[in-house]
This record gives structure tokens, sequence and C-alpha cells, in this order.
């Protein structure tokens, strides 16, 4: 059964228990985030020392452990550390809790190591729910009213986004007799174009799977739950949600829609519009919409979805020539790493800064360039990486993705995209120039933790790294990508 490639998530469980009873006998709860973070780095180093060995596959296939799986846990890994650090600050809000306020940010992270490396419909399935219901909790923390509102709306839409998802799942085990993806893969291969084309159910399963997984991703028309819970969540678990849950949500996607539904041609290129005209909306709309937003949290919630749609180019571009475009799928995977620095970062700035304004509120930002230079200056290299502007992550990711797209004929998305990108520099430059060039509220420096400084500087050091010298990850991105099997 070869354990021993699962002892990265074992590890991460036994520490998630380990913390739960911890909080039982310890008064200092401190100690929480530091075993917290202990078994975090235990976790990272045991996947680590899988990475570069062969693909294979454990509990009769159901989990792939090849390097696109390995890539995707140490994301998450690091993404949980720095949310964990960045709680430090905020976990005063819920003392009673903290405990379990950690033990569900690891055992969000294992759900989502599942995730990446799932290769079964029921595993996904199963790794997913792990996953969300323990995300559902953790926005619903700060049990006020908007956090109660927050957690309700997206336990409510995410059954209904599961059930679409279960229910796609049935559509397409029902036409194929499969839940393997490679098994999946072979069944449609080895069927005529007619007698794909007469079964219906099975296209509507694979558009219910779109429709299923894109609510994880937030894509447009499945984002509707995304600004209010981005506000009433706690703010760690709000940069939790827009960076882990959306790379588990492609990691997911890339995997299936590659192994499963990559062949033949014409069905690659069918999802690959579908993917494509998303992108478009979800870009669009999502930047028009947080044009006028007044609170940060909103904000950045409207723009994870338009940054949905510039990665959803990627797909597109995926759809072209899934069968070779390992260039295309490492790309999304350079993307994503980039986000996750840049979206961190700016979050666990605005932890710092409303922490002591008590307000979200982008005008009560005010003059924090002098009250808090250094924190405002790493919110400005974030908030320019989101934009997509160098030095910083973001230029680097938007242009590999879209040349990747370029090259695949898909020129009409990439320009959309590129004007986007100059729509989305009004909102972000905005919160820039209120806090360099308004007049602040007192001259009362703004605190911080180590913990959150710690967190903060490490975000902003992976903006720049990824901006300036993004040779490093984008090796490893691609041979996650050409490691992907069936």
């Amino acid at each position: 059964m070869n354990l021993e490639l699962f002892i990265p998530e074992l590890s991460l469980l036994a520490c998630a228990i380990a913390v739960i009873l911890l909080d039982l006998f310890i008064q200092r709860k401190g100690l929480l985030a530091v075993v917290g973070i202990a078994g975090l780095v235990v976790s990272a180093g045991f996947t680590l020392a899988m990475w570069g060995g062969s693909s294979q596959a454990i509990f009769n296939n159901m989990l792939a452990v090849d390097n696109f799986a390995l890539f995707f846990k140490l994301l998450f890994l690091g993404i949980a550390a720095l949310v964990i650090l960045a709680s430090v600050d905020y976990v005063s809000k819920f003392t009673r809790f903290q405990g379990e306020y950690y033990a569900l940010v690891l055992l969000a992270a294992l759900g989502m190591m599942l995730m990446a490396a799932t290769a079964e419909l029921i595993s996904i399935y199963i790794a997913l729910e792990l996953t969300s219901i323990s995300l559902y909790v953790l926005v619903g923390f700060l049990k006020d009213q908007k956090s109660s509102e927050a957690s309700l709306k997206y336990l409510l839409l995410g059954a209904i986004a599961s059930a679409v998802l279960l229910y796609g799942m049935a559509l397409v085990f029902g036409f194929t007799g499969k839940t393997q993806l490679g098994e999946i893969a072979q069944v449609i291969q080895a069927m005529s174009l007619s007698g794909i084309l007469s079964s219906p159910g099975l296209i509507l399963g694979i558009v219910l799977l779109i429709a299923g997984f894109g609510f994880k991703i937030a894509a447009v028309p499945f984002q509707m739950w995304v600004p209010d819970v981005y506000e009433g969540a706690p703010t760690p678990i709000t940069a939790y949600l827009s960076v882990a849950s959306k790379a588990a949500g492609f990691a997911i996607i890339l995997r299936v829609f590659y192994s499963a539904f990559g062949l033949p041609q014409w069905l690659s290129l069918d999802w690959g519009l579908i993917f494509a005209v998303l992108a478009v909306i979800g870009m669009t709309l999502g930047n028009i919409a947080a044009l006028p937003q007044t609170n940060i949290k909103r904000m950045l919630g409207y723009s994870s979805i338009a940054q949905a749609g510039y990665l959803m180019v990627g797909l597109a571009a995926m759809g072209a020539s899934p069968a070779t475009d390992a260039l295309g799928r490492s790309t999304i995977l350079f993307f994503l790493a980039g986000y996750a620095f840049a979206n961190l970062g700016a979050f666990i700035a605005i932890i710092a800064i409303s922490n002591k304004v008590n307000s979200d509120i982008i005008n009560d930002y005010s003059g924090m360039g002098k009250r808090a230079p250094l924190l405002a200056l790493a919110l400005t290299l974030c908030l320019i990486s989101l934009i997509g502007m160098p030095p910083a992550a973001g230029f680097m990711a938007k242009f590999y993705i879209f040349s990747g797209a370029v090259q695949h004929g898909l020129l009409w998305l990439v320009v959309i995209a590129v004007i986007n990108s100059v729509i989305s520099a009004y909102y972000y430059l905005r919160v820039v120039k209120v806090m360099w060039l308004g007049e602040p509220a007192s001259e009362e420096k703004v605190l911080s933790s180590g913990a959150l400084r710690i967190a903060l500087s490490i975000s902003c050091l992976g903006v720049l790294l990824l901006g300036v010298i993004p040779g490093f990850v984008m090796k490893l991105a691609e041979l996650a990508a050409k490691m992907f099997k069936f």
C-alpha cells in the first residue's frame, strides 16, 4: 500500500489532533501556534523528501504521488504557515477557541493536500468536503452578525455547489462506468464522436463539474458568495480563502480536465472555450464591481474574482492542446504561487492596519505612509503585484500566462485580459494614493507582533524574488507539469 507515501498528510493530521489536545492543558495559548507551525514544517520536510521521484499511486490508485501533487502540497503548507503567523495578532478576538481555530486551519490544509493528489471521483469529493467544512466553520469564528451571516451564506451556497458537483460526477460515472480519472479517459477515447454526442448526459456531467469547481475558484457566475464572505470572515481566513482555496480548486481542475477529458482534441477545445468565456466574464465583472468598493476586504473579494478570470486564460490555452502543453500548465502553477505571495501579503498588512484603526474602510487608511511606512510600503508592493506591474511577481505571472495563450491562438482573450488589468489599476492604486497622499487621522504608530512581521516579510520577499528572478520557481512548476500523469 506504500503508506510511507502518505506520511505528509498523516503528520499534519497528528499535528491538528495534538493542537486540540494541548489546548485542554496549557495556559499559554501562543504555544499552539508554535506547534501548528512545527507540524507544517515537518509535513513540508516529508513532502520535499519525495520530490523528484517517479510518479506513484496509493490506495488503489485513488491518490497520486507525483511532482504535481507535491508542488501544491508545499504551496498549501506554506500558505497555512503564513496564515497562522498572521493570526497571532488576531486570535485575541476569540481567546476561548484558539485551539480549534489553529486545528481547523491545519485540517483545511490537509484537505487541500488531498485535493491536489486525488485521481478518483469519490476521493475528490471527500477531500473537497473536508476542506469546505473546515472553512465553513472558520468563516463564522468571530460569531458576530457579519461573520455568522457570511458563514451561513457560504455553507448554503457551498452545499448547493457540492450537490451540483456530485450530480456531475454521477453522470460521468453513469456514462463511463468508471471513477478513476485515467480509466474515464480510456473509455471516452474509445468512444466514437457520434457515441459521445449521443450521450448528452456525459456532456452535461462535464458542464456540472465545471460549475461545481467554479464555486471553489470563485469563477463567474458562481461567485455570488465572495464579497459577503470575504467581508464577514476573520481577515486571516479571508486571506486563506482567497489564496489556498482557489489554488486547490485549480489543482483539481487541472488534474481532472487533463487526465479525464484531455482527449479527444475536439472535447478539450470545447471545454477550453467554456473556460475562455468564463474568463472574459469573470475578469470584466470582477474588476468593474471592485471599482466603487469602499471596504478593502470587499474590494479584494471582487479582485479575486478577476484574478480567477486571468487564471482561466491559462485553462483556455490548455484546452487547445492538453496532451502536449506542459508549459501552459506550468504557467498556471507559477501564477498561483505569485498570486499567493501577493494576496497573502496584502491581507497580512491589512490585519496589522485594521487592528489599529479598527476599520476596513479604505478612507480610514489615510496617511498610513506616515504612521506605518513599512506596512504601507509592503501593501503597496503587493497591490502593484496584483495589478501585474514590474518588478513584482504579478508581472511575470501574467507575462507567462498571456504568452502561452497567444501561442495557442487566443490573442483576443489576452487583449481583453490586458484591458482588464489596466482597469484594475484604478482601484488598487486608489488604496496606494490614500495611504501615501492622505492626511493621517493621528500620529500614533501602528504596532504589530514579530510573527506578523515575519509573515509579511516572507510574502514581500516572495513577491520580489518571483518578479526579479522567476526562473527557479518556474523550473519547479515545469517539473511538476511534466510529471503530471494520467
